[in-house]
C-alpha cells in the first residue's frame, strides 16, 4: 500500500507508525484507517515490536469532523462495524508489543486508538479526553470495553459523562496508561523501551499478551490451565534454552524472537 496519511520505519526490528495529518492534528479519516490496519497488519510479519504515535503537537484528534457535509451524512454504525473495527482489531490482534507513544492530545477515538495497544507511554503535556459526549455521541473505538478494565467504572463513567480532559499524570496515577513521561525525556524513553521489546523473547511476549486478556473472561481454573499451555509452549522454545544458558553464564541473553 502506498501509504499517504501514514509513515512507516522499520529498523532494528522496530516499526514505527506515524499518523502524519499534523495540520489536522492527526484526525482520523477512512484513508488513514485504513493505512493504520495495513501498517499494523505488515508489521505483525516484519517488525518484533511496533510503536505507533503522531506527528507535531497531537497524537490524534479522533474523528475528522472538518468537512460538515461529510459529517452531516455519515453512517457512524457503518464506519465503526467497517472502519474502526477492523483497524482496532489489526493491532489488538498484532502477534507482537504494540506500543503507543502519546506525544499530545488525543481525542475521542484518537485517545481510544492509544488505549488498544499493548502499552502506553505520553508525554507529560500530552492529554486524554472522551470527548464524545461534547456532540452528543457516547465513547466508541472500544472505549467503553478498555476503559471500565484499565482504571475502574467509577473513573470510566465519569470520564465518559462528564468529558474533562484526563492529563497524562492523572491517567497514569489511574491506571489508564502505563507511564507518563516528562516531555524532554519523551522520545528517547519509548524508543529506549520498544528496542528493550525488539531485542526481547517474541514469541514469549505473545504468550503474555494472549494469558492477560483471556483471563477477564476466565474462571480460576481456567486460566490455570491456559497458563500452564502457553508456559508449556514457551518451555519448549529456543529463546527459553537461550535465557537459562545466559542466566548461568552471568551474561545478558542474546533472543532470537523464537
Amino acid at each position: 500500500m502506498d501509504y499517504q496519511t501514514i509513515n512507516y520505519e522499520l529498523s532494528d526490528g522496530l516499526a514505527v507508525i506515524t499518523m502524519n495529518r499534523a495540520e489536522k492534528y492527526n484526525a482520523l479519516t477512512t484513508q488513514m484507517r485504513a493505512e493504520i490496519e495495513h501498517a499494523f497488519t505488515v508489521a505483525g510479519r516484519e517488525a518484533r515490536v511496533v510503536v505507533i504515535t503522531g506527528a507535531g503537537n497531537a497524537f490524534c484528534s479522533g474523528q475528522d469532523l472538518g468537512d460538515r457535509a461529510t459529517t452531516a451524512s455519515i453512517d457512524l454504525e457503518r464506519t465503526l462495524r467497517d472502519e474502526y473495527g477492523p483497524m482496532l482489531r489489526a493491532i489488538i490482534n498484532c502477534p507482537v508489543p504494540t506500543i503507543a507513544a502519546v506525544n499530545g492530545a488525543a481525542a475521542g477515538a484518537g485517545a481510544n486508538l492509544a488505549l488498544a495497544a499493548d502499552v502506553v507511554f505520553a508525554a507529560e503535556s500530552a492529554y486524554f479526553l472522551q470527548a464524545f459526549t461534547r456532540i452528543g455521541l457516547i465513547p466508541d473505538a472500544g472505549g467503553t470495553y478498555a476503559l471500565p478494565r484499565q482504571m475502574g467504572s467509577a473513573k470510566a463513567m465519569g470520564a465518559a459523562l462528564f468529558a474533562d480532559k484526563i492529563t497524562a499524570r492523572q491517567a497514569d496515577d489511574w491506571g489508564m496508561i502505563w507511564e507518563a513521561v516528562e516531555d524532554h525525556k519523551f522520545q528517547t524513553h519509548w524508543r529506549e523501551k520498544a528496542m528493550h521489546l525488539a531485542v526481547g523473547p517474541t514469541a514469549a511476549y505473545a504468550s503474555v499478551k494472549k494469558v492477560i486478556r483471556e483471563s477477564w473472561n476466565n474462571t480460576l481454573e481456567e486460566q490455570l490451565k491456559l497458563e500452564a499451555t502457553e508456559q508449556g509452549k514457551c518451555g519448549k522454545s529456543r529463546d527459553f534454552k537461550e535465557g537459562v544458558l545466559a542466566f548461568t553464564e552471568k551474561r545478558p541473553a542474546s533472543f532470537e524472537g523464537r
